[in-house]
């Protein structure tokens, strides 16, 4: 076999540092979709589980209690007044249950916002699990319009047997809205 020539082994080291480059650049616009869809599978950094009727319908609910605060923020561009109806419930573990926020268009012109959400302590996340909740789509409020706006969840029973979970007696639902069209001006 031929020694390679100093002109191919530089075309090769080119061409090896080129791919990297490209892959490296893949990995940095395939980060986010896998950060989030990493998050949803393990409940990392509090983030809940969506759920289906069917699944939900599948869980049964235990005689344990814990209590679930709901918490409501707005981003400072959006001119919404926002909160939950109730600060606080006591549910079930593994009984469906119902929230319901409260947001108002506080400007003179249609606002369209999406709502994000945490779970707090972040351990508790992947057993929150939502049903049904707006902050699934985009929400569009008219000038002056209130929206009485349903979460429909449950907290699987399983958190009792996790080691890190099973004695939180309160978790923390937040949403902060944040405004997805441009603000006109």
């Amino acid at each position: 076999m031929a020694a390679l020539t100093i002109d191919d082994r530089n075309k090769r080291t080119g061409m090896i540092a080129f791919a990297g480059a490209l892959a490296m650049l893949g990995l940095g616009f395939a980060a986010v979709p896998l950060y989030d869809m990493f998050c949803r599978v393990t409940g990392f950094a509090g983030t809940t589980q969506r759920v289906t009727e069917a699944q939900a319908s599948q869980v049964m609910a235990t005689n344990n209690v814990i209590s679930i605060r709901f918490d409501a923020n707005t981003a400072k561009d959006l001119p919404w007044s926002f909160r939950p109806e109730h600060p606080t419930d006591r549910v079930t573990i593994g009984g469906r249950d119902m929230a319901i926020y409260i947001a108002k268009n506080e400007s003179s012109v249609p606002i369209t916002g999406a709502a994000s959400f945490n779970v707090e302590p972040e351990q508790t996340g992947k057993y929150f699990n939502k049903i049904q909740c707006f902050c699934f789509t985009e929400q569009t409020l008219q000038p002056g319009q209130e929206m009485r706006m349903p979460v429909l969840y449950y907290i699987d029973p399983a958190i009792k047997d996790d080691e890190n979970a099973k004695d939180v007696e309160q978790i923390t639902l937040s949403y902060t809205f944040h405004r997805t069209d441009k603000p006109e001006g």
